[in-house]
């Protein structure tokens, strides 16, 4: 069976960092593109980054380049987000999925597979 867990949510103050983590089972690592969606209350669900695990390519929304950093561990079949100066605007539901798409990390759409979320709330 297919699962992402994610972890590493939690109450931070502006300016703060936080790093999630996503672990992977049960599909190949290698062949799929890894990332992060947030959905902050009364919001659209937006793509926040991801990485293709069979090339390396990144990808970020314009609102956290040069704040957060993603990266794969393909040896414990993880993904990380690394959030530094975070900002009140951060606070969301995160989601890990993946799908071999590419392209629908980055859209936030048709993908195949989900995690359950994980909170960031950053305080101002």
């Amino acid at each position: 069976e297919e699962q992402l867990v994610e972890s590493g949510g939690g109450l931070v103050q502006a300016g703060g960092s936080l790093r999630l983590s996503c672990t992977a089972s049960g599909l190949s690592f290698d062949e799929y593109t890894i990332g992060w969606l947030r959905q902050a209350p009364g919001k659209v669900r937006e793509g926040v980054a991801c990485v293709s695990n069979r090339n390396g390519d990144t990808y970020y929304t314009d609102s956290v380049k040069g704040r957060f950093t993603i990266s794969a561990d393909g040896a414990k079949n993880t993904v990380y987000l690394q959030m530094n100066n975070l900002k009140p605007e951060d606070t969301a539901v995160y989601y890990c999925a993946a799908d071999r798409s590419y392209r629908s990390l980055q859209l936030g759409n048709g993908i195949d597979y989900w995690g359950k979320g994980t909170l960031v709330t950053v305080s101002s």
